[in-house]
């Protein structure tokens, strides 16, 4: 057993969320370190786009998280803006006929209401903003805080930029536990981490890192796939979405779903995607799942159809039933705080994650109402 390290926080995962929880734990003057079973952005984070959306989300705590994480980004690309290729390109949903854009309205309509920022925008002006897009769209919804990051580079970064120390290709094999039960630190092969507080940032493997607790917390993976394309001039300007891509990110179905999504990225490939469905985890690749998703950025660009696809990837977006995440300390067990559960927008709801988790660390009052995302609100008799 090599030397214990003082700390006063232990963060499981070095995604994003990890990431960001460290980067803010370290900022309120908290000593860190994260630990995970593999490299930096080694699971959801490195399968991910980098999507930091609002356009998806209706009114509610999702979207209540997503804009403070919005403030937070672009204050984060003040001085990492470059380095983890921050575009601040905006979003652009479509609908194919009048039934979808009158949907687009009304959803546009609510989420104006808590501060969406939201255009609409006719059919015949939407190629002025994507010149590639099909003719004969209804409309569409331009959505000016939309943007996106490397989501690697974002992850690489802000652990750089924490300083905590890191503990790579470890995986936490139990807890420390101390009086009552409490949780201080953790246990791996090579080492203890003692620490008064432990933030399970484990990503789809939240619910096993719950369990060593002896709570449940019922983590998911939930299965996706991006088709990445050549090198290409910049054909897609903002990140361009059917309408009913919104639909699928609420749905809670275990079947495939896909919708076309489609953006550039400042190193010339597109991305292509998005699928959704529960195989756990298989990661078998699908041909169908990539035809599919070919065929409808075909369908929404047509000018994709004869460029060339030069990879795929696929990721584990971890899924909570009700698709909100679990933030903050856990009631059932002390020094155990949860940081995951953020499906696919993880990357979008990091900074705020990690500052409200290191505002409740430090004893100050969150910048948000913490109670949709307990933990424990799928325990039975839990009001």
């Amino acid at each position: 057993m090599l030397k214990r390290s003082p700390h006063d926080v232990v963060v499981i995962g070095a995604g994003v969320v990890g990431a960001a929880c460290a980067y803010y734990a370290t900022l309120a003057g908290l000593r860190v370190a994260v630990v995970d079973r593999g490299p930096v952005a080694g699971g959801t984070t490195g399968a991910g786009e980098g999507n930091l959306l609002v356009s998806d989300k209706e009114p509610g705590p999702e979207l209540d998280l997503a804009l403070h994480s919005t403030r937070l980004w672009r204050e984060l690309a003040d001085t990492l803006g470059e380095a983890v290729e921050y575009e601040p390109k905006g979003g652009l949903v479509v609908a194919s006929g009048e039934a979808g854009q009158d949907a687009l309205r009304a959803f546009a309509a609510e989420q104006r209401t808590v501060g969406v920022d939201a255009e609409e925008i006719p059919g015949d002006r939407l190629r002025e903003l994507e010149p590639h897009l099909a003719e004969g769209l209804a409309g569409g919804f331009l959505y000016p805080q939309d943007a996106q990051v490397q989501p690697a580079l974002a992850a690489a970064h802000l652990l750089r930029a924490s300083g905590a120390d890191r503990f790579l290709g470890e995986a936490v094999t139990g807890l420390l536990r101390g009086p009552g039960g409490a949780v201080t630190g953790v246990r791996t092969a090579r080492r203890e981490l003692p620490a008064a507080a432990v933030i399970n940032a484990a990503g789809t493997w939240g619910g096993e890192l719950a369990a060593l607790a002896g709570v449940e917390l019922p983590v998911m993976p939930r299965r996706g796939f991006v088709l990445v394309t050549e090198p290409l001039p910049r054909i897609v300007r903002r990140k361009v979405y059917a309408a009913d891509y919104v639909a699928d990110v609420a749905s809670g179905s275990a079947d495939l779903q896909s919708s076309a999504v489609v953006e550039g990225t400042p190193a010339g490939p597109v991305l292509i995607g998005a699928s959704r469905e529960r195989v756990g985890f298989d990661r078998t690749l699908s041909t169908e799942v990539l035809r599919r998703l070919a065929a409808q950025a075909a369908a929404l660009f047509p000018v994709l159809r004869t460029v060339s696809v030069q990879r795929a990837y696929r990721g584990f977006r971890p899924y909570l039933p009700d698709h909100l995440p679990a933030i903050g300390a856990d009631p059932r067990v002390d020094g155990l705080y949860h940081a995951c559960g953020h499906e696919g927008a993880g990357i979008g709801l990091a900074p705020a994650t990690g500052l409200l988790i290191a505002e409740q660390l430090t004893g100050k009052e969150p910048g948000l109402d913490l109670t949709p995302f307990r933990a424990d609100r799928f325990s039975k008799g839990t009001e």
